[in-house]
């Protein structure tokens, strides 16, 4: 059997790179991410997760925060529209 990923709208920015979301810092602020200048550790229900400066940070569609390398973010999302 074949799938396809069903369309969904996340939210996404780049670490260090994008202007940090409100949702993002909230997480901070609770220690469930924790962050240096070029470096962030996500607490997920996965485990710690890592990302580096230039990194998609996501917010999927249960409120779940997580990292993804760019290059992966490119093949899977397209933009919606710019702020």
């Amino acid at each position: 059997m074949k799938y396809r990923k069903k369309p969904v709208v996340i939210e996404a920015f780049k670490f260090r790179i994008d202007n940090i979301p409100e949702w993002f810092m909230d997480k901070v602020s609770t220690n469930e991410i924790i962050t240096t200048e070029t470096t962030c550790m996500i607490k997920t229900l996965e485990g710690c997760m890592n990302a580096k400066k230039g990194d998609y940070i996501i917010k999927g569609v249960e409120g779940e925060i997580y990292p993804c390398k760019t290059d992966i973010f490119h093949l899977t999302y397209e933009l919606l529209e710019s702020k």
